[in-house]
């Protein structure tokens, strides 16, 4: 077989593949072994009838024609190795030549995955939230921790924002019942944004005994439903006056306002911090992808899309819920919920291109050791042997991309531990203290992985959904 590469505008190319007689016959003969499987004639067991007498008895017509359906895939298979064409998508052939007699030739017009640079990845600056605990935020938190000892009164006046009200809500639409939107008794805290956008701005003023009518879109869609709130009463939280005798009765380890304040302005930090770290990769491939125009490729953006809604579908499965029922209730067509994650997908495949652009700028490699661990990993997370994960990858023609894969987390470990943090202000933040680094008593650096944002192995699900999708396919195989 000989392959040849012609490159045409855009993120596509040609491949033309010439396959010589005698190389295609052996397909022909697979063909025939198919056929006299097929076919019963006198004297021959099923399958055992020779290739001459089947010629003789059926033609070589069909037997060519079941050759070139299950010969030009493979042929295509091989010429994509050969010239490592990266593709995206299944490519259109279109048989040249050989249908009747001779050699095969044909020409197989595939999309590729495009090739973008992304200047300035080098000096890429993050800005991070400050991680200054204000005293608001110490009030707050105060204040919640008052509010657990605080009690319901009557408050006599119409509601406010932070009032308790106990309702009877009734939620229509079309005369029927929407789910999930009628009960009763329902205490309810005026301020929490549920229900409706509009909700809390209609309770606010409202009265005990007081009844209201409405119309409003539910949260999570835009079709209206007909509202009925009947107001059994208004309540307001009294809470006690913070006193060192407070805290020592009901914290069990401080003795003071001000001990306790320290610990939890201490705990303010971390979590502050810790959320910081959470963010970080998707602040960083957001940055990355904003240098430079890339233009997602419809086919990758529905292949991630795909396997984003297969995924969710999954996720509703584990989770018990009805996935009908759950579209019903929220308004939304199957098409508008699809549609709806395409931008996380676009937004995916531009970071995927992105950081493939850095892994060839940084000229990554991956070594036999590091290919095997991460068998070994998928290993454990199927429940498999990694020998059978390896061989599943390779019989799959599938080993390329699970080496860009691991590129990719190359790529974005080095830009965790390369790019600039700022904060809000533009003031330089210590990496150490943004990625959890310390060092020990002889100044060595120590990696603390606990909620660690550059801990790539773990992270950016998005990145790594075509490894998983691809390790699953193979292991179906």
């Amino acid at each position: 077989m000989k392959s040849s590469v012609e490159a045409l505008e855009g993120n596509q190319i040609k491949l033309y593949v010439e396959v010589e007689e005698a190389e295609f016959d052996a397909q022909i003969d697979k063909a025939f072994k198919l056929i006299a499987k097929e076919v019963r004639l006198p004297g021959f067991r099923p399958g055992k009838a020779p290739r001459k007498v089947l010629e003789a008895q059926v033609g070589i017509g069909p037997a060519r024609e079941q050759a070139l359906r299950d010969g030009v895939p493979e042929y295509l298979a091989q010429a994509v190795r050969e010239n490592d064409v990266d593709l995206i998508a299944t490519p259109e052939v279109e048989i040249t030549d050989g249908q009747e007699s001779g050699p095969v030739e044909f020409e197989a017009t595939c999309t590729i995955r495009p090739l973008v640079e992304v200047p300035g990845y080098d000096s890429l600056t993050i800005e991070l939230p400050v991680l200054d605990v204000t005293e608001a935020d110490l009030d707050d938190a105060r204040q919640v921790e008052l509010r657990k000892s605080g009690s319901l009164v009557d408050a006599d006046r119409p509601a406010e924002i932070g009032d308790f009200v106990t309702l009877d809500l009734a939620a229509t639409r079309d005369g029927e019942e929407v789910v999930g939107l009628n009960t009763e008794d329902w205490n309810y805290e005026l301020g929490q944004g549920w229900v409706t956008d509009d909700f809390d701005e209609q309770l606010t003023g409202a009265s005990a005994g007081g009844e209201l009518a409405f119309t409003s879109s539910p949260k999570g869609t835009e079709e209206e439903a007909d509202f009925t709130v009947k107001v059994a009463s208004v309540q307001k939280m009294e809470m006690p006056e913070l006193t060192d005798e407070w805290v020592s009765d009901n914290t069990g380890e401080f003795d003071t306002i001000d001990e306790w304040t320290a610990s939890l302005k201490e705990s303010m930090q971390e979590v502050k911090l810790n959320q910081m770290r959470q963010g970080l990769v998707s602040k960083i491939t957001t940055a990355l992808t904003g240098l430079t125009e890339i233009e997602a490729p419809e086919s990758m953006v529905d292949s991630d899309l795909n396997q984003r809604v297969q995924n969710t579908m999954q996720q509703f499965q584990a989770q018990g819920i009805d996935f009908a029922q759950w579209m019903q209730a929220t308004g939304q067509e199957p098409e508008q919920f699809i549609e709806s994650m395409r931008g996380q997908s676009e937004d995916a495949v531009k970071s995927d291109l992105a950081l493939r652009a850095v892994a060839v700028a940084e000229a990554f490699e991956v070594e036999d050791h590091e290919l095997e661990g991460e068998y070994a990993r998928m290993a454990m997370q199927y429940g498999q042997k990694a020998k059978e994960i390896r061989r599943a990858y390779e019989q799959n023609d599938a080993v390329p991309e699970l080496l860009a894969q691991i590129k990719k987390n190359k790529a974005l470990d080095w830009l965790v531990h390369n790019v600039n943090f700022v904060d809000e202000d533009g003031t330089a933040m210590d990496q150490d203290l943004v990625l959890g680094h310390n060092h020990d008593e002889d100044g060595n650096h120590v990696h603390d992985h606990s909620g660690d944002a550059a801990d790539t192995d773990g992270q950016n699900d998005d990145q790594n959904d075509d490894t998983d999708a691809t390790s699953e396919e193979a292991d179906e195989s």
